[in-house]
């Protein structure tokens, strides 16, 4: 039998994922002020540490304004955290990405973000897995081939 989407199951789950998403970004705004970060410059050097990116596609993936993104960018290379660069596929096109420092930040951004870690680490692997391919199933991720 379809749930409606405001069965109390479904009201429920969406609370949790609530919560789940409400604690993350307050954990990574304590992370981001830590070290003189706002949760945005954080996100951006995340998704750098990565692989460098343009910033449309920065903009693109945060889903907002590429003139936010180049203030964001701006602020981070004034601090010595990302460097823009010339992509070797297009060089009329400007990646932004890391420098050293920058990439210790993130790493240390990402381990202190841990809020999920232990609860996660409670699981199984099975369950985590399940957790995983329903979160992308939501998203509308294709699964793993």
């Amino acid at each position: 039998m379809a749930s409606s989407r405001t069965d109390p199951l479904t009201l429920e789950v969406i609370e949790l994922i609530g919560t789940v998403v409400a604690r993350y970004y307050e954990e990574y705004e304590q992370a981001a002020a830590a070290h003189s970060l706002t949760g945005a410059q954080a996100r951006v050097l995340g998704l750098l540490s990565v692989e460098p990116l343009p910033m449309r596609r920065i903009a693109q993936k945060l889903k907002c304004e590429p003139s936010n993104v180049t203030g964001i960018v701006d602020r981070l290379e004034a601090r010595g955290l990302v460097e823009r660069r010339p992509d070797p596929a297009d060089r009329r096109v400007k990646l932004a990405a890391p420098t050293a420092r920058g990439t210790a930040t993130a790493a240390r951004l990402r381990d202190a973000l841990d809020f999920a870690r232990e609860p996660l680490a409670g699981l199984s692997d099975t369950d985590r897995t399940v957790l995983r391919d329903l979160l992308r199933r939501m998203l509308g991720v294709e699964p793993d081939a």
